[in-house]
């Protein structure tokens, strides 16, 4: 059999061929830039003037400098909250609507909508949602009796404004990620356990989250990954205010690079950033066979 999957020369030859384009643009598009990235963060660079050796005086600067300190705290929390309640919201979503409901095809493409939205217009969506003074949201905490807050310009709401937002932006995501995964567990998992007398709670644990599992590690991965690496909708809404309060380790990497011209700065920060994603991508990923369930 190995024979027969040998490929002849001349379908080497196609099969570079074909690659070729995806490989060249992996090297330029993602590769090249990451070198660059490494060799940049060495250096001091205005753009400019020509850039001069450094060494490691940026790495150093890092380990000094207060705002970025609170760069990585502000991440931890925007991802260490947005995460998982927006994993366990989209699960619960799926199951939802993984029933048998009326014009649920409907409500799959209304919560789903987000995702393909414009993360531009969303944010000046909710932006208006959040205003002190003619906002949606202020207005229905007027009707009930309770004070405005100032979700976008308070030090103690900004984050947790942007964190809700986000979450709403990704529950769509999740949940046609979790449908998948329920769709593809066999019915008669679930006739065996009512046979043997199991109630719903006791077949949601030893059934749906086990079997759920391989979407579970999918789906938090990837929110992981695009949750360190907001941007639009902090650059839009807060610009990283006020006094630094949602100022993210990419926001802070941009405006060095961008509006301080501090290119050296920024990627030095920016190959911490993708240090610690890698570190928790592989611990994360190395965690899986402790956890996660393959139905053969």
């Amino acid at each position: 059999m190995n024979g027969g999957l040998r490929l002849k020369k001349g379908e080497r030859f196609w099969l570079w061929i074909f690659l070729a384009p995806t490989i060249v643009g992996l090297l330029i598009g993602s590769l090249g830039p990451v070198l660059a990235a490494v060799g940049i963060s060495f250096t001091d660079w205005d753009v400019i003037t020509p850039p001069t050796f450094a060494g490691l005086g940026n790495y150093q600067r890092l380990s000094a400098d207060p705002t970025f300190a609170k760069a990585i705290r502000n991440t931890a929390y925007y991802v260490g909250v947005m995460v998982p309640v927006s994993t366990v919201l989209a699960l619960l979503l799926a199951m939802v609507l993984n029933q048998k409901l009326r014009a649920v095809t409907w409500y799959r493409t209304a919560y789903f909508l987000p995702v393909v939205s414009s993360t531009v217009a969303v944010s000046l969506v909710w932006s208006w949602m959040y205003a002190k003074d003619f906002g949606l949201l202020n207005f229905l905490l007027r009707s009930v009796g309770l004070e405005p807050v100032a979700w976008l310009t308070s030090t103690q709401w900004a984050m947790p404004a942007i964190i809700i937002m986000g979450i709403w932006g990704t529950l769509g995501q999740g949940m046609i990620i979790f449908l998948a995964g329920l769709q593809a567990i066999a019915p008669s998992y679930y006739e065996a356990a009512e046979v043997d007398g199991a109630n719903a709670l006791q077949r949601f644990w030893r059934i749906t989250v086990p079997l759920i599992t391989p979407s579970l590690f999918f789906y938090f991965i990837v929110t992981m990954i695009d949750a360190f690496q907001t941007f639009e909708s902090i650059y839009i809404m807060t610009r990283g205010g006020p006094v630094n309060s949602t100022t993210t380790m990419v926001y802070y990497i941009y405006r060095n690079a961008f509006r301080n011209f501090k290119m050296g700065y920024a990627s030095a920060q920016a190959i911490v950033l993708f240090l610690i994603i890698m570190v928790l991508t592989l611990i994360y990923w190395r965690m899986q066979e402790k956890w996660v369930v393959y139905d053969d």
